[in-house]
């Protein structure tokens, strides 16, 4: 066989692999699809079009397709060159991929490193948890008297653009279930005018404030309902942070399971407090940006993160965990394959983690396609697919929808499955208490995702004509949610380093300190300054730039960085840059301020002079990233390093060399992603104060001031750790930015070892260590008291029997009729409807369906409940340690307790130390106060994947150490 028939035939098997089986488990048997391989491969690699801009870039590439046409007919002429070049290129690429590809596909399939995902079905259907019983007896109700046509309209999406919001599911009217109206995200209302935008995830994480982390939950739900919304598509628990460098690292909390689970639990309780469904994601291991859909970067496949049991469930399952035992109402499945087989279609992960061991007992909701099978993701446990179209973007092609009603009608999926589906969905509902229409009425979302204007069409994303109505009623619905934003942003701010510098005055320093540093000054270089404080601001990051709504979704870096970019990021209602707020907290009458709001190493025909006689200069740099559909500079997605961008450090050095001839006092100020790189600048004698602000959203430099100015005590600590170079965080820690294969393989060998665990295990002495962050004033720990509440056992107790019973159906198919298009519906073009043109030859058949999809998987011991075995969220020790505030000024101090496991004779490599338990207290001078830690079983345990469940050390002690960092502990106890 000629090598570019090779080459094609491997792509044919590849999206054979991925519409069918996925190597065994996401079933192929699609009945209800009419597409075959080569529909698959000759779909374009479209991104999904973004607001307000029918030309975006982001939009299908219709007009790359005929470009390519002309250029492979083209008649010979000034173009053929040119063409010939490019598809010999084309060609060369897809025969070196597709030789790769075979060689990935082969070695995955003769020594699977991670195993393939193996098949776990039936789904186990909800109703077994005590807390939503209620829930579940009322939506079996409702359930039992929809006809299919309804079932099919609350699990399918409209489509994209067929609503106001950027998800939408159609309703059944007849039982008086209304459309649910899903939103982004994490940090605020997504596409909305007069909504809060507030810090984002990895801030939030900073802040180690577990009230804070509810009250920003709480204050984004009320927005949420009073725009119209009813599910939240947020928090973010995944990626959990593997890679320093990883796009969307921003959206979560931090780089520690433990962290992001209390993080995530606490925003899920803040935002279902409101009566608003929350979503975690995105489950599991989207890691990296890059390759992680089909198409996206010219691949028919997206990676697969290939993991092994135990680093599953240790690390990356460990954040969704504490959610469900938050009561979540949904759980978002990512874009990636795990294992091989797609997360929105892996039945190990979704029907044998989540929804059995878990617990799960609300919905699964793909990402925005993330569906590439119908049959085979319903069986896998999937129950809601958004935003309803298929295979491409607004092309009204479902893979439910219809197709769902033809699959049911035949057999191809069990109508206990539908209705079980519909019913998590509709028990979700009950339980947020969106039945009240005095919260919840049954209206459109008072604004719209796609417009400015304030009429528009319902469904834009159909070409049918349709009315002009109001669809944007600009409701503000801030309140005081500023308060909350500026609050996360100064508590989220870290201070990495301090010589004698901060809190500096509104004078710019106090007398004593301005008298010093002038004697300083004058014995350096025979010169005395006089007169006003001369301050110094450098550094597009401290400024305005064109705003900070100038790129869609956020997707460049402009001005001063207040998120990253992508579904992530909102419309900005103001931006406080750090330079407007610093003009008006200084005194003028004090102080004189200069302003070089550009990352040029030049400041100008004058600048050399002015820059010369400065006494302070405060320097902004950044570093930011976002989701792969968008690209910047060199970052697409991931970052390409961890450097400052926009010349970032080359602006802090020429700044620290040149801030008063080299005598000046230099603060730097620092706004990113994630860890950057400060090695070229962060030991200049004089950077004497250094401020990692993450993500500030909106009140950005009022936040900053309140740190600067000393009206807030720093108390932010590092989420993740700054490391000396990429280098130091491993292998893993590498974004794969190469396609090594056409199904690129991603094998997490690390295990365990990320971040401050890979720096512990190799003994590398990082940067900034994780929980780092300095204080203006200081704090001892005192009396650490260890206080057993239960016995060590090996395993938890004996699964408990459900403490209640699912609800059950009558399991005739039903009529055909149901499914059938009712005449009087004027349909739009491209909108995703349940019905079908004629139900002519849909018969009930024998389908072939995946393997051991007959074999009733035994139930882990691990589950049981909400959040899992009841006996692993049971409280086995509490660690009282008093905390002294032996410092000058009052301020808040985040203990952390970290965990050493006993030494063992079991075969079982362990960390050094993991996080199980902080807190963050306010005390005055003076003041003590006990800070209490429960760990309960799942804290104390790993992952056994012999007897497949968590695992206790019964023998020796086990040691808890506390301080104010990974690596600043300073008193421990043991057990």
């Amino acid at each position: 066989m000629a090598r570019d028939e090779s080459a094609q035939g491997l792509l044919k098997e590849s999206a054979r692999r991925s519409h069918s089986s996925d190597r065994g488990d996401n079933a192929a048997f699609d009945s209800d699809s009419d597409l075959d391989a080569t529909d698959y491969i000759d779909r374009e690699a479209v991104r999904p079009p973004t607001r307000r801009s029918p030309t975006a870039s982001f939009e299908p590439n219709t007009k790359g397709r005929k470009r390519w046409c002309s250029c492979l007919f083209t008649t010979l002429g000034r173009r053929s060159k040119c063409c010939i070049g490019v598809l010999a290129a084309i060609g060369i690429l897809w025969v070196l991929l597709a030789a790769t590809g075979v060689f990935v596909y082969k070695k995955a399939q003769e020594e699977p490193p991670y195993g393939q995902s193996p098949p776990w079905y039936p789904t186990p259907k909800g109703g077994i948890a005590a807390s939503w019983a209620d829930s579940y007896v009322k939506a079996s109700r409702m359930v039992s008297k929809m006809t299919l046509a309804e079932k099919v309209n609350v699990t399918t999406g409209t489509g994209w653009q067929m609503g106001l919001a950027v998800g939408t599911t159609a309703p059944a009217i007849y039982v008086g279930f209304p459309q649910l109206q899903l939103q982004d995200g994490p940090l605020g209302i997504r596409f909305a005018d007069n909504i809060t935008a507030f810090p984002a995830g990895i801030t939030v994480g900073a802040t180690w404030n577990r009230q804070l982390m509810y009250a920003r939950g709480k204050a984004h739900a009320i927005e949420a309902r009073e725009k119209g919304i009813n599910v939240l598509l947020g928090p973010c628990v995944g990626p959990l942070g593997r890679m320093p460098a990883g796009g969307r690292n921003w959206e979560g909390f931090g780089a520690d399971p433990y962290l992001q689970g209390i993080a995530g639990a606490a925003t899920v309780r803040g935002i279902q407090s409101e009566g608003i469904m929350a979503t975690i994601k995105h489950f599991v291991a989207n890691e990296q940006e890059h390759f992680r859909q089909p198409w996206e970067w010219g691949l028919p496949h997206a990676i697969s993160a290939n993991i092994d049991d135990r680093t599953l469930h240790e690390l990356y399952a460990w954040p969704f965990g504490d959610a469900v035992k938050a009561g979540v109402a949904s759980v978002m499945c990512s874009y990636n394959q795990v294992n091989n087989s797609y997360a929105c279609a892996n039945s190990k992960l979704l029907n044998g983690i989540l929804k059995d061991e878990l617990g799960f007992q609300g919905f699964v909701m793909s990402d925005w396609l993330a569906q590439h099978s119908g049959v085979g993701t319903a069986l896998a446990g999937l129950d809601m697919t958004m935003p309803g179209d298929g295979l491409g973007w607004a092309d009204g092609k479902s893979l439910w929808g219809p197709e769902l009603s033809r699959a049911v009608l035949n057999g191809s999926v069990p109508l206990e499955r539908l209705n079980d589906m519909v019913t998590r969905i509709v028990a979700a509902w009950y339980q947020l208490g969106q039945d009240d229409e005095k919260k919840f009425p049954r209206k459109q979302p008072n604004f719209s995702s796609w417009t400015d204007e304030e009429k528009g069409v319902l469904a834009p994303g159909s070409p049918t004509e349709q009315e002009q109505v109001v669809v944007n009623q600009f409701v503000n619905v801030q309140a005081n949610h500023s308060v909350i934003a500026r609050e996360v942003a100064a508590e989220g701010t870290v201070l990495l380093k301090n010589e004698d510098l901060l809190p500096i005055s509104r004078q710019g320093l106090n007398d004593g300190k301005l008298r010093a540093r002038r004697d300083i000054v004058e014995r350096a270089t025979g010169k005395r300054s006089e007169g006003k404080f001369k301050v110094g601001i450098f550094g597009e990051d401290a400024g305005p730039g064109d705003g900070p709504n100038a790129c869609k979704d956020r997707g460049c870096n402009q001005g001063t960085l207040g998120s990253g970019w992508g579904s992530g990021a909102v419309e900005f209602p103001y931006l406080v840059s750090p330079v407007e707020a610093l003009r008006k907290q200084f005194d003028k009458s004090k102080v004189e301020l200069s302003e070089f709001l550009d990352n040029k190493p030049s400041f100008g025909k004058d600048g050399s002079s002015v820059v010369d006689e400065l006494e302070l200069c405060i320097v902004f740099a950044n570093a930011d990233a976002g989701e792969g559909f968008a690209k910047w500079a060199d970052v697409r997605g991931d970052r390409p390093n961890l450097r400052l961008q926009n010349n970032g450090d080359d602006l802090i050095v020429k700044v620290a060399s040149s801030c008063g001839g080299g005598t000046g006092d230099v603060i730097v100020v620092i706004h990113a992603v994630g860890p950057v790189l400060v090695e070229d600048w962060i030991d200049t004698p004089n950077v004497r104060a250094v401020l990692f602000a993450n993500l500030p959203g909106q009140e950005s430099g009022n936040a900053l001031a309140e740190i600067l100015f000393g009206d807030t005590n720093p108390s932010g600590h590092l989420p993740f750790t700054i490391g000396r170079t990429l280098e130091d965080y491993g292998p893993g820690g590498k974004v794969l930015y190469l396609p090594n294969g056409v199904v690129p393989q991603q094998d997490f060998k690390e295990g365990l070892y990320i971040d401050y665990r890979h720096f512990d295990k190799y003994n590398i002495e990082p940067r900034f260590e994780f929980g780092f962050g300095l204080s203006y004033t200081t704090f001892e720990f005192d009396n650490v008291v260890v206080i057993p509440q239960r016995r060590k056992t090996r395993f938890p107790m004996r699964r408990p029997n459900p403490a209640a019973e699912p609800p059950s159906y009558s399991s005739d198919i039903p009529s055909k009729a149901e499914a059938v298009f009712p005449p009087e519906i004027r349909q739009l073009d491209k909108y995703v409807y349940p019905y079908l043109d004629n139900t002519d030859g849909i018969e009930v058949g024998q389908y072939p369906y995946p393997d051991g999809y007959d074999q009733q998987q035994p139930l882990s011991e691990a589950g049981g409940d909400e959040g899992g075995n009841p006996d692993l969220w049971a409280n086995y020790v509490v660690v009282n340690v008093d905390v002294i505030n032996n410092g000058p000024v009052a301020g808040a101090v985040v203990p952390q307790l970290y965990l050493q496991y006993p030494e063992t004779d079991l075969e079982v490599d362990l960390p050094v130390r993991v996080l199980r338990g902080f807190d963050k207290v306010f005390l005055k001078p003076g003041e003590k106060k006990t800070v209490k830690f429960n760990l309960t079983r799942r804290d104390l345990s790993y992952w056994d994947v012999v007897a497949q469940n968590w695992a206790m050390m019964t023998e020796g002690p086990y040691k808890f150490s506390i301080g104010l960092s990974s690596r600043d502990l300073s008193i421990s106890g043991a057990w």
